[in-house]
């Protein structure tokens, strides 16, 4: 009997342990761009988005002043992924009529283990003119 107990005790506590970390938050401050994404998923099966917002300040002057500061919520992520240790989003902002047929893509792939990890990022705004790009690390963490 004490041996049965024992061996739940550690399958509950193991159980525990595999559920991931359902708080994700990205930052990257470098000459380019300077932003922070937060995002959430549930820990269930299917481990869907329940939270995102996010800021971003676009630091070259070439960018029309529409994109050079903005701030995204869940309507903004048009793809996600979050699975094993490794995480992707995708935010595309059409700048709404501000933007005069321009557009923000900005790509986050990040992959690893424990509390603090890293990836990199990639920054578009494209429409009339010559396309602005950039891309760089960004600094990743759980909660």
């Amino acid at each position: 009997m004490g041996r049965t107990i024992l061996l739940l005790a550690g399958l509950l506590g193991a159980a525990g342990a595999a559920h991931a970390d359902s708080r994700f938050f990205c930052s990257t401050d470098d000459n380019s761009a300077r932003f922070t994404i937060e995002s959430g998923f549930q820990d269930e099966a299917g481990h869907r988005l329940n939270h995102f917002r996010g800021a971003l300040i676009v630091k070259n002057n070439s960018v029309p002043e529409a994109f050079r500061k903005r701030v995204f919520d869940s309507s903004k992520l048009t793809n996600r992924w979050s699975h094993d240790g490794e995480l992707r989003l995708e935010i595309f902002d059409d700048g709404s009529e501000d933007a005069k047929d321009q557009s923000l893509s900005l790509v986050i792939l990040a992959e690893g283990r424990g509390k603090n990890f890293s990836g990199t990022y990639g920054l578009t705004v494209s429409g009339d003119g010559k396309p602005f790009t950039a891309s760089g690390k960004v600094s990743c963490g759980s909660k």
